[in-house]
């Protein structure tokens, strides 16, 4: 019998990432910013493949290995920056040469959810599966970026305070906006890799719960999603557990997951009118699988957040 491929290791939290890197613990439970040259990347064999609940951005250099964003390899010959979203599957095959320098900012979603970036990063298409391709940065550039990087990381370390959260949320947004600035230089005549499973899987459910469809036809079903992608529910399902160790369903209540956080925090609407909004017949079953995927109920997240 062929052995199954090993699914990817999931890391939950920043304060996992520590552990696994063998860091002290974040100075934050929600935000980090590391220096790469403190970090050994002595992986197992199981966490060669991973998938990170939060967003990831790193600037390095002489970096050698190859990198597998989703089912396409990276282009990082000689590109310094990378970006990867909550749920990506990222895997690495470096060298025995592990000597890297630079930063690495790690950032769950919860950090900035109740700023105008929680909403805004969700745009900018680097942190796509379409993007297989690493950030090239003109020294210039570059300079300004570890700049950033750097303000970040005195705010990071300094005694926090009622403005600690705000300003580092402002140096993100920057450094986002000019990542942005450099991407769109950058790739004005790239390609997209269209034919990648998990982009097409990401863009019918973001479209799906972005559209009226949600309320029209309550969510989607696991027949619906394979329909739009022409293949077989249980292929698909199959193959996502290989890819990411998740089947339809999941991939399904974590986009749904992701659009009742966005809504219970930029909006007044009551559980009742979330849960209709997004296509549940009954408010109760809304909640118990928010609970059960946040481990609080809706209205203690948004509590969470005021």
């Amino acid at each position: 019998m062929k052995k199954s491929a090993q699914p990817p290791y999931p890391i939950q939290s920043v304060s996992e990432l520590h552990r696994l890197l063998e860091l002290p613990k974040p100075e934050h439970p929600l935000v980090s910013l590391i220096d790469l040259s403190d970090v050994k990347c002595d992986w197992t064999e199981s966490q060669r493949s991973v998938m990170y609940n939060f967003y990831s951005i790193c600037i390095k250099k002489d970096f050698k290995g190859k990198l597998k964003y989703g089912q396409n390899y990276y282009d990082f010959d000689e590109g310094v920056m990378t970006f990867f979203s909550p749920g990506q599957v990222i895997s690495t095959d470096v060298t025995d040469d592990r000597a890297v320098v630079g930063w690495w900012l790690v950032l769950h979603p919860d950090f900035i959810r109740n700023y105008p970036l929680s909403k805004a990063i969700k745009d900018y298409g680097y942190f796509s599966y379409a993007v297989n391709e690493a950030l090239h940065l003109s020294e210039k550039e570059e300079t300004m970026i570890t700049a950033i990087m750097k303000n970040i990381e005195q705010e990071y370390r300094s005694v926090i305070d009622n403005f600690s959260q705000d300003v580092i949320v402002s140096h993100i947004d920057l450094l986002l906006n000019y990542c942005n600035r450099f991407y769109n230089r950058q790739f004005i005549t790239r390609k997209h890799a269209s034919n990648d499973l998990l982009i097409k899987l990401e863009t019918v459910l973001s479209d799906y719960f972005n559209s009226e469809k949600v309320q029209e036809l309550g969510l989607p079903t696991v027949q619906y999603i394979s329909d739009e992608l022409a293949i077989s529910p249980n292929y698909l399902s199959d193959l996502l557990r290989t890819l990411t160790g998740q089947s339809t369903q999941q991939h399904i209540h974590n986009k749904l997951i992701e659009k009742a956080q966005e809504i219970l925090t930029t909006t007044s609407l009551s559980v009742s009118e979330i849960a209709y909004q997004l296509g549940f017949e009954y408010p109760q079953s809304f909640s118990k699988l928010f609970k059960s995927k946040m481990n609080v109920s809706p209205m203690e997240f948004r509590h969470s957040f005021n």
